[in-house]
């Protein structure tokens, strides 16, 4: 019988203080440097979510950091007077502003997923298929009136005058609700893990 083969261990995320002391961290360091080291909360949040976006921010915000420089550097004296230093000013600290939001968002939206991988699957969940070979249960639930006892089949009522019928055969008693549902889970999760592995 194949499988699906052994899943990966999933890597719990870190602790929640431990995410905010970092973020703290690296918003503080970039303000503290007016802007500097901004292009540090980016090589983190490349690193963390390894995705081609965030690798490609890294980089426009580390050129942009450093024309910003160039350009202040050309400044002669300790005041700016030129177009040029207003707009490496300009590249520092607007870049800055846009860093920080888009550090916090992405590295909170990305920690929140890891959490919670099936916070939107179980809303799209569909019933699983049928598998050959075994019973299907119903289930008492229908999504129309809610949950509700099933009804026993009835039994005719004997006319005077006319023969009993004899009850026909009992069925076969279906396998218990326990499997069923451990069937369920079990197909639940396997497409939960195709759908990851899909993903990557």
């Amino acid at each position: 019988m194949q499988g699906h083969g052994q899943a990966q261990p999933v890597k719990p995320p870190p602790s929640t203080g431990l995410l905010v002391f970092l973020r703290v961290f690296f918003v503080v360091i970039s303000v503290c440097s007016f802007g500097l080291l901004g292009w540090t909360m980016m090589l983190r949040l490349a690193l963390v979510t390894r995705k081609s976006l965030d690798w490609g921010l890294f980089v426009a915000t580390l050129a942009a950091e450093i024309l910003g420089i160039v350009l202040l550097g050309t400044e002669g004296g300790e005041e700016i007077h030129t177009p040029g230093g207003w707009l490496g000013l300009a590249l520092l600290l607007g870049s800055l502003v846009v860093v920080i939001s888009y550090y916090l968002s992405a590295d909170i939206r990305h920690f929140h997923q890891l959490s919670y991988p099936t916070a939107g699957y179980a809303q799209h969940q569909q019933a699983p298929a049928p598998v050959y070979g075994y019973p299907q249960q119903q289930s008492p639930y229908n999504s129309a009136t809610g949950p509700h006892t099933p009804v026993p089949p009835s039994t005719p009522i004997p006319q005077p005058g006319t023969p009993t019928p004899t009850p026909p055969p009992q069925p076969q008693r279906p396998a218990p609700a326990r499997i069923d549902q451990v069937r369920a889970e079990l197909d639940e999760l396997s497409d939960y893990l195709r759908k990851h592995e899909d993903g990557r």
